[in-house]
């Protein structure tokens, strides 16, 4: 029986794992990918623009060459982190099902406790658990254009490296920093590039709203200016064929393209449905669907259910890090006081 389960190695979910280790719960880590999975899929060599307090775990570790880490620093940060502090942690291990479970009838336990069992259930065994914390990602489904053609083998929804489609026309469609980086990476590594925008996103300057960041938008306007990128106010897109692309302009003007490949970074949701059939209330958050939390316990309106993460309300890595430290001590205690202990 464990105190907590915490479904993903993400910043939030080693964060929650280190603090659970100090407060002697028992624990265990479960993730479907790699520790830092969603790190791991940021573009190769790309540079992190966080500041590294709002980036570490505890404050002086992560120590990259430059001010600002690269993904391969990051990354090799949360690997160590979780190695060096033997944290509990299991990877390439997906969870298929959470469901709430009754104690058995001869079960010494407080009233506390009566309202918390779980069964978690993966792909290579099963946990029983009184609380579950899930700290997802929110890159399980990708957004789609839901247009002709979108099935294609080029069109793709993530961006890994540029150097495939060096010398060859690629089309970026997207309004944020993932369509931002994406086209200026193709662009300056030699990519014939366009990137498909709507004139708002272009000219948004509000960090807040989602816009490009101007550490990424000034290098796009200089590669603008030596006429490496191009740009195309979009209204939408019409259809993606095999060589070519239909686009329609803000104005209605309809343009066709030659292409290779077709960049679709649009946003992505996360996997709420294991958090909906627990009964857990969700709600339509600034970046999409989220779930219903408490902002002082992180607990959901079912008992014994947290959540912290990119999929809630903390989109950024420094808001993962603290919802992983501030719950789990205030967990711990309910936990001890519960017990008597």
């Amino acid at each position: 029986m464990f105190d907590l389960v915490i479904i993903g190695a993400g910043p939030a979910g080693i964060a929650a794992a280190y603090e659970a280790k100090r407060a002697g719960l028992d624990y265990v880590v479960i993730e479907k990918g790699l520790i830092g999975n969603t790190i791991y899929n940021y573009p190769v060599g790309l540079t992190v623009f966080s500041t590294v307090n709002e980036l570490e775990l505890n404050e002086g570790d992560l120590k990259p060459a430059r001010e600002k880490p690269t993904r391969e620093e990051l990354l090799s940060y949360y690997v160590r982190f979780v190695l060096d502090n033997e944290l509990n942690v299991r990877t390439e291990e997906t969870v298929l099902d959470v469901r709430k479970e009754e104690f058995p009838a001869k079960t010494q336990r407080s009233k506390e406790e009566d309202s918390n069992l779980f069964k978690v259930v993966t792909d290579k065994g099963e946990y029983r658990t009184r609380n579950v914390l899930f700290a997802i990602g929110a890159m399980d489904h990708p957004r789609k254009l839901n247009v002709p053609g979108e099935d294609l083998p080029k069109v793709l929804d993530h961006f890994r490296e540029t150097y495939p489609w060096v010398k060859k026309k690629a089309l970026v469609v997207g309004g944020g920093n993932s369509a931002g980086e994406a086209a200026l990476f193709l662009a300056q590594e030699g990519a014939d590039t366009t990137l498909a925008i709507f004139r708002a996103d272009w000219e948004n300057t509000d960090p807040k709203q989602g816009c490009i960041k101007y550490w990424v938008k000034q290098p796009l306007e200089q590669e603008l200016n030596g006429h490496c990128l191009n740009l195309f106010f979009l209204g939408k897109v019409v259809e993606i064929r095999e060589g070519e692309v239909e686009l329609e302009s803000e104005t209605g003007e309809r343009v066709t393209i030659e292409n290779d490949v077709v960049f679709v970074l649009i946003g992505s949701d996360a996997e709420l449905g294991l958090l909906k059939v627990l009964g857990v209330e969700t709600e339509h958050g600034k970046y999409g669907e989220v779930p219903v939390y408490d902002f002082g316990t992180f607990e959901t309106n079912v008992p014994g259910v947290y959540v912290a993460g990119h999929f809630t309300n903390h989109r950024h890595i420094k808001g993962a890090i603290d919802a992983g430290k501030k719950l789990v001590p205030k967990l711990a205690a309910k936990l001890k006081n519960a017990a008597g202990r």
